[in-house]
């Protein structure tokens, strides 16, 4: 499946709203923060928690399972654990921070499309 897909429409998420669709056997996290929306994959990397569960204050999504926070715009990471010190210095040696896979997003007149 190449190109762009319809996954929802722009009335189904209000704004600060997130739901997971699968789109082509993907676990895709759409989120709206205002008239923006962004498409993301839906587990964290780091110990695959879905996102869909977690927390959305603006662009920044927290994951519900060990606090790490990732900007929807660009996927990167903000913060990787909410473990203490030494605890999160050896959670980020073991496994470094990755950020989430984005996807393209483009609105067609009501429809909310995904490139995939």
């Amino acid at each position: 499946m190449a190109g762009y897909v319809e996954v929802t429409k722009t009335d189904a998420l209000k704004h600060g709203e997130m739901k997971a669709f699968n789109v082509g056997g993907k676990e895709i996290l759409i989120a709206r923060v205002g008239d923006q929306f962004f498409a993301v994959g839906n587990r964290c990397p780091h110990l695959k928690a879905k996102l869909d569960k977690g927390k959305l204050a603006g662009t920044i999504l927290t994951c519900p399972k060990h606090g790490s926070q990732f900007d929807l715009t660009d996927g990167h990471v903000v913060r990787w654990t909410d473990l203490p010190g030494v605890v999160s210095a050896m959670a980020k040696f073991v496994k470094p921070p990755k950020g989430l896979i984005t996807y393209p997003v483009k609105i067609d007149a009501t429809k909310v499309m995904v490139e995939v």
